[in-house]
Parts: structure tokens; sequence; C-alpha cells
């Protein structure tokens, strides 16, 4: 593996100002070379040396796209801009897949796999992705290397999909999942192995994955948003496309104390567990500086190293408000793409971390008494032409017509609030049973916030108004003379909000750490497309484009809320208006085969009955897999180590906690038996969140009281505190490589 640029100027400097008995001697190997440079590293306390530029020299080389496609596909007699049209997977894949070999050669690849996102992924499956690895050669007969990657190889391919969640789609006798290439995702190069991002269905067409339904909801929005937008005054000869930017909150934890930890090896989140003296309280975590004295810098750096080559902006890092808590973001880009990426990174975070001594946790919430993680998922919709239309501003120069943002805004509003349920299902991961409505997380109720100068400026167009959007200039003036004064945009940040507007954008501020964010984006994508369709019908149908804006924000305006959404006072208020509210995450997944929504997606040419019914299934099944698990593990910390170290040192509530093994075996046996996976569920989540919470308090007023050099498993003040635990030596990546010198 080659060595990060940071990493080589550090070497050199290192070689250059700090004289080293052992630099005359040879490096064995690439592991050791690698080891002095890391050793160097931490023991000059250098992460980086002079700014430069050359570590981005790599950015994108190893995706297959723009400059880089271009110039393998002219070898062939191709150019860049066959891959712009979606027939090349018919007219050119023998061209393509011929330059995609080249290219792959030449930088080390020799397998491909096709990509694809299976369902029910989240939290237990490493990188979401489902995968099988193929040579791109055989041997012929007289035990040549033949080239054996060709156009079908590369358009299209199957896999067994009898192992994969179905929900009935597809039957064990009938195994076969259909793969075919998503032509709006670029194929990128990882290692030894090219990736080709491709969807998974079976035999008659039934979406298996996460992906299919996205670009069913991407072709509604596409075709609807475009008919508006031409009755508003702009032709959208490219279409139109919603962009997102995808934040990614994780924890990292010591990997030696992870190891004293099965709950968080098995199920990603700790199961029992006495806060720590000190948790978030002082909020000195939140964007402190990241701190060379650990791993977690260097490991952050690489992860974002490894993110370059392959073409992902991840362009912002930061520490988060938890201990140990912390947060990538990227630029935006189109919802396919950023959702690919964001898995990947995902995966690559996991990977790098174990090498710098860590354990990655992207569970929402690891941790009890500390924040959880989340995925905000910023969304916004554009023209293929650069046009942002959620941009007042940027629409009404583009359109000739200042009435056109407000007519949209109120296709999304009434969307909001009409399918809020749809919402709210979309982030039912079994993770955000612990996270929503708390201080890091939106509650369970949607509403929208658009901010006061929005909000004014919408309801004034509500009632009868024709002015123009002009946001008002806050001026503060802290009145020194080093800091002059300084203008605030009109909209403040409102992260109470699940849905909140600001900067050209809406903020999907619930979506989970773990999630595939597909479904989130399949929702807002097919809501937002029904109500542009709708609007579009009636303009057609000879009525005023202003005035069923007018009348439909009148209907629907009680779901736009500008206040505090953590505050119980408010949130009786927005439940008594009749805003959407569902608590339950298995609730909230029921909603999917609604009536209402199983004839919104059938009308979007999104998902079909059976699809909606079989989605319903497999989440259910999904979380109730998870808290199976969770139960299990926990028998598994009491029968091997809480019981254990109460009775060896002689105190704590023995004869209660030996009670609570055979009462979740029993609870288990109850969930087993019953068949309908909606009932289930329902009985998992009484388990999880009453039968575990009472065992778990148990357990730890047992910690609290057993000596410490008798409980036997990682408390909260070694897994949550790398700072004032860990130090980047104890934490080499290269320790454990083969080297010598």
């Amino acid at each position: 593996r080659v060595l990060p640029p940071y990493l080589t100027h550090t070497l050199v400097y290192s070689l250059i100002y700090t004289p080293h008995p052992k630099l005359p001697i040879m490096f064995a190997s690439r592991a050791a070379v690698r080891h002095f440079v890391r050793r160097e590293t931490s023991r000059c306390g250098i992460i980086r040396t002079f700014a430069n530029l050359d570590q981005f020299n790599d950015f994108g080389k190893h995706v297959f796209t723009g400059k880089i496609a271009d110039q393998y596909l002219a070898k062939h007699g191709g150019s860049g801009d066959m891959l712009k049209d979606p027939t090349w997977v018919k007219k050119h894949s023998d061209t393509v897949a011929m330059a995609v070999f080249d290219w792959a050669i030449e930088h080390g690849a020799n397998v491909y796999c096709h990509w694809f996102q299976p369902m029910a992924s989240s939290g237990v499956r490493h990188g979401l992705t489902g995968q099988v690895h193929n040579m791109m050669f055989k041997f012929d007969k007289n035990n040549e290397i033949v080239q054996d990657f060709k156009g079908k190889t590369l358009t299209k391919g199957e896999t067994d999909g009898s192992s994969y969640p179905n929900g009935g789609l597809r039957s064990t006798h009938a195994a076969g999942g259909y793969i075919a290439v998503d032509t709006s995702s670029p194929i990128f190069l990882r290692g030894d192995t090219i990736f080709i991002p491709s969807v998974l269905v079976s035999f008659y067409g039934a979406a298996l994955d996460e992906k299919t339904p996205l670009l069913r909801a991407n072709a509604a929005i596409d075709r609807h948003g475009s008919r508006l937008l031409k009755h508003l005054g702009l032709n959208t000869d490219h279409g139109i496309q919603t962009n997102i930017g995808l934040e990614q909150e994780i924890f990292f934890v010591s990997r030696d104390q992870y190891y004293r930890r099965p709950d968080l090896q098995l199920t990603g989140r700790t199961l029992i567990g006495k806060s720590a003296p000190r948790g978030q309280e002082m909020s000195d975590h939140y964007m402190a500086p990241l701190s060379s004295a650990t791993a977690a810098l260097a490991c952050m750096q690489d992860i974002q190293d490894e993110c370059w080559r392959i073409g992902i902006p991840l362009k912002t890092r930061h520490r988060e408000v938890a201990p140990n808590q912390f947060e990538f973001a990227p630029l935006y880009g189109t919802n396919t793409t950023q959702i690919d990426q964001n898995i990947m990174v995902m995966q690559i975070i996991e990977e790098v971390a174990a090498k710098y001594g860590l354990a990655a946790l992207l569970q929402e919430k690891p941790f009890d008494d500390v924040n959880g993680s989340g995925k905000h998922n910023n969304w916004s919709i554009a023209t293929r032409d650069g046009v942002n239309v959620l941009d007042p501003d940027d629409l009404a120069k583009a359109s000739g017509n200042d009435f056109a943002f407000p007519i949209i805004m109120a296709a999304i509003i009434s969307a909001v609030d009409e399918h809020g349920d749809l919402m709210r299902m979309s982030i039912s991961s079994p993770g955000n049973d612990f996270r929503l409505g708390a201080c890091e997380a939106p509650p369970a109720i949607v509403s929208t916030y658009l901010g006061k100068d929005m909000s004014d400026y919408i309801e004034a167009f509500m009632n009868g108004s024709a002015g123009k959007y002009n946001p008002t200039k806050k001026l503060i003036d802290l009145g020194t003379f080093e800091v002059i004064p300084f203008e605030v945009p009109a909209e403040d940040r409102n992260r109470t909000s699940p849905f909140p507007y600001g900067g050209a954008r809406f903020e999907f501020r619930a979506v989970g750490s773990s999630q595939n964010p597909s479904m989130v984006n399949t929702v807002l994508n097919t809501i937002a497309a029904e109500k542009f369709a709708e609007f579009a019908d009636r303009i057609e149908a000879g009525e005023d484009a202003v005035e069923i804006a007018r009348s439909t924000l009148k209907k629907h305006w009680k779901v736009v809320f500008n206040g505090d959404n953590y505050d119980e006072e408010n949130q009786k208020m927005l439940t008594e208006r009749g805003l959407w509210r569902i608590d339950s995450g298995v609730e909230a997944i029921a909603r999917l085969t609604h009536d209402k929504n199983i004839a919104l997606f059938e009308k979007m040419g999104v998902m079909t009955k059976d699809e909606c019914t079989a989605r319903q299934d497999i989440l259910h099944e999904h979380y109730t897999g998870t808290v199976v698990m969770e139960a299990l593990c926990m028998i598994d910390l009491l029968n091997q180590h809480i019981v254990p170290d109460v009775k060896e040192a002689g105190i704590g509530p023995l004869a209660e906690l030996e009670t609570f093994a055979p009462k979740l075996k029993t609870a288990l046996a109850e969930i087993a038996k019953e068949k309908d996976s909606y009932k289930k569920a329902q009985m998992a989540r009484v388990l999880r969140l009453e039968t575990m919470i009472e065992i778990r308090e148990v357990c730890d007023e047992a910690e609290e009281v057993v000596p410490a050099k008798i409980w036997s498993l990682a408390t909260y003040k070694e897994l949550l505190f790398l700072d004032s635990h860990t130090s980047q030596t104890a934490m080499d990546p290269m320790e454990n490589d083969d080297y010598s010198i």
C-alpha cells in the first residue's frame, strides 16, 4: 500500500532535519517503512508538516469518470461522453469494458464485483452491501492467461438471492437475484477490486435492494418536477435531480476495551453500563482540538486519504458532543452517488479504525446518558443545468417568476404535513429507539422549520401578498476595533426540528447513523413528486398556480413550527394540532402498508403493493432480529460476567440478578412462537424498552458496588475517554506488522 502523502512528507522531514542512527540501514519490507514513519511521527509529535496540495493529486484517480474515463476510452475509439448516456450499456458496453479493464490493470486491480445494497442491512452487515468477487482473467487450455471481462460481464450478472431478505418477493426454489448496472453512479476501484454500482431485483423485476426504489423515485420527481417548473416559467431541458449531503457521526473506542465488551462487539451498543463520573455536561468535547496524543486524528486523516482516492470529497472532520464522538461531512452530490459514497465511507471508517487500535461504532446509541449518532440528510432540488430550485433568488432569476419559489415550497410543506408518517417510517432504524427526542435528535413529531423571515414571507404570500423575498440582513457589532461588524444569515439553525429549512436546502436531522439512507431519500422524492404532479395536473386543468399554492398553504400551515421541539409543552401542542406523531419505530414501519401510502408509491411508480408489504415485513423482522441478538447477548453478560463478578465480590443484588436470564429466555421463547412479523416486532419492542431496561438498571447498581479489580467488563470510564486513557504509541497501527530492519 502506498504511503499517504502526508506521511511521506513526514518521513522526508525526519530524514532531513532529524538525524537518526538507523538511517543507513536498508528497509527490508514496506511494513518496515510504515513502522519507521509511524514511529518517527509519534516521536516527533508531527501529524502534518508543510502546507501543500500534493496529497490531493490522486483525488478521484480510482473513479472511472471524467478525465480518467476519457483517457482510457479514447484508446478504444470512445470518449467520456459515452458514460453520460445510460444506453451505453447496450450500445458501447464492450468499449467501456475494455477501457475499464485497462484502467483496472494499470492500477493493480484484477478483480471485479457488482456492488449492490440488500435490504435490512443497518447495524449488522459490514459495508451495508452485497458483492461477489470475480477474476477478470481465465486460463486457456495451454494455461495461458486470457482476459475474461467483456461488455456483458460488466453490465449485468446473477447471484444466488436466496439468503437476502426478500419478504416473500421470491421463493427459495426460485432463488435468482438479477443484477444490472446503475449508470448514475460511477465505477470505482479500491485495492485489487473494481466496484460496479448495481441494482438487485427478482426474476419478475421486484426490488430486492435499497437502490431500485430510489432510482424510481428519482424518475418520479424528475418527471413531475419538470412539468411543474415548466408551468412556472422554467424549461428544464435536461431535467431535475435531488442533491444531498450526508453528515456521518461515529464513536471511536479503544479496541482493547472493545474486546472486553461482548455487547459492543455483537450488537454495536452497550446493553449495560454505569455512567462515568464525567460525561458531556461540560460540552468540552464538542469541536475541541483533534489531539495528536491519541490515534483518533491520524485515523481520521487516513480515512480521508482513502476516500479522496476514490473520489469521495470528505471535506470536514471534527469532534462531536459526546466523549469519543466524531463526525465527517462531504461536499454535496447527486443522491445515488452520495449514498453510494456514504456507505463506502462507513466501511472505510470501520476498516481503518482497526489499523489504529480503535473500534468504530456506527450504531445510533452505543452509550447511555450521552448523545447518540445521526446521519443528517441535507436535501435540495436542482435542475441538471445548475438552478437550485430551493434558492428563492436563483429560481426567480431562472424562471422570471417571483412566485415560483413559494409555489414549490407550498408543495413541499403540504407533502411533509400529509406524509409525515412515511418520513417517520423512513428513519425507524432499531437504534433510533433510544435516540429520537433526546438532546441530540428531534422528537418523533414531524414538523418543519422555516425561520422567521422565510415564514413571514411564505405566510404573507399565503394571505395574498405579491412581494419578493427580501431576507433581513442582521449586522452584529461587537464594539471592538479588531473584529469589524459582520452579517449573519436570516435563517437561524433549529437543531430541534426534524426537517428545518436553511441555506437553500432542507435538513432531515433524524436519520440514524447506521442507516442506509436510500429509503429516506426515496420517501422525500416520492412525496415531493406527488405534490408536484398534483399542482401540475391542476394547472393543466385550468387552475391558477398561485391560488393552488395559497389554498394548499392554508390547509397545511399547521406543520410549520419555528419553536423548541424539545419542550414538552410544545410537543403537546403540536400533537393536539394534528401533526404526525409516532413514538414507536415498530408502529411507524407499519404505516408503509397503509392504503394512502400504497396508493402513493404505486401512483408514482416507486413500489408496488407487494413490494411495500415485503419491505414492511423485512423491516419488522430486522427489528425483531436486532432485539433477539441483544437479549441473547444480555443473557451471556449476566451468566458469564455480572453474576460471577457479584458472587466473587460478595456484594450486590445477586438474588435478583440470577432471575434475569430465565426471564429473558422465556420472553424470547414467546417471541419465537409468534408467526406474524408485526406482532413479533411489537413483542420485541416491549422486551427491549421495558424488560431489558429494568434489568440494565439492576446491573448498573451491581457495577457501582463491585470493586473495579473484580468487574470484568470494560466500563464507561475505560471506553469513553481516549484522551485520558490511551496514547498514540499504544495504538500504533503498525505494531502488529511483520517487519524487519
